[in-house]
């Protein structure tokens, strides 16, 4: 399996479906389903009934996960392609539009 290009705290933009040209921070990977979690992207709304974390119960508003291949990293304000490479005998990320290194 491939490494995913994306990780925790990266912050993306949605290239498409319904929230098309959203920015937000990426709040968890599903590496096995291909899946982020988005700050603020794709929200749902979630009937819940009453329990001891949620007394009243009603309708909540959450994100829902989003495929990994509807989001791009942004890197200075611009969504840009991800790859590998090795520097110094460790494998990095770079920003492909502009060839520097992400993490």
């Amino acid at each position: 399996m491939a490494t995913l290009k994306i990780k925790k705290g990266d912050t993306i933009k949605v290239i498409a479906g319904k929230d098309n040209g959203k920015e937000g921070k990426v709040l968890s990977v599903d590496a096995k389903k291909h899946k982020v979690l988005v700050e603020g992207v794709n929200m749902i709304t979630k009937h819940t009934k009453p329990s001891a974390a949620n007394q009243n119960g009603g309708i909540i508003q959450k994100e829902a996960p989003i495929d990994i291949s509807n989001v791009m990293y942004v890197h200075k304000g611009k969504a840009t392609r991800v790859g590998f490479k090795f520097e110094n005998d460790k494998k990095v990320r770079f920003a492909k539009s502009t060839g520097e290194v992400i993490d």
